[in-house]
């Protein structure tokens, strides 16, 4: 059986769908990854939560997607902001790796290093 990060945050917790995050993984609530995002030592504004929408919407019709599909869907939503540079200032250990882990889904492959940290 799999289970979602909410799962392990709130084992045994019943999760409604959140209407503002309409791609969420199953199980994902906001309150949890708000949690995630306290642990991570980011405190999330509207435009990380617009990340993770997009992050979100990834990985809705593609369980594992391309790092660069990712990125550059990131990097079109913030462009008008400064693209990926700005959300390397709002998610400092890496916007793909951090962005996911709030969202309830697994980084794409090759966005982290386990020698070098966080790459995208």
């Amino acid at each position: 059986m799999i289970q979602t990060m909410n799962d392990i945050v709130h084992p045994g917790a019943i999760v409604e769908p959140d209407p503002d995050f309409p791609d969420a993984p199953e199980g994902w609530a906001k309150p949890a990854a708000a949690e995630i995002g306290v642990t991570l030592g980011i405190e999330l504004d509207e435009d990380h939560w617009e990340a993770v929408r997009v992050i979100q919407g990834c990985y809705k019709d593609e369980p594992a997607p391309r790092l660069r599909l990712v990125r550059d869907a990131l990097d079109a939503r913030f462009k008008d902001k400064g693209g990926f540079r700005y959300l390397t200032e709002i998610f400092p250990s890496g916007p793909i790796t951090q962005a996911c882990l709030i969202a309830g889904v697994e980084p794409p492959a090759g966005s982290t290093s386990m020698s070098f940290g966080s790459v995208a």
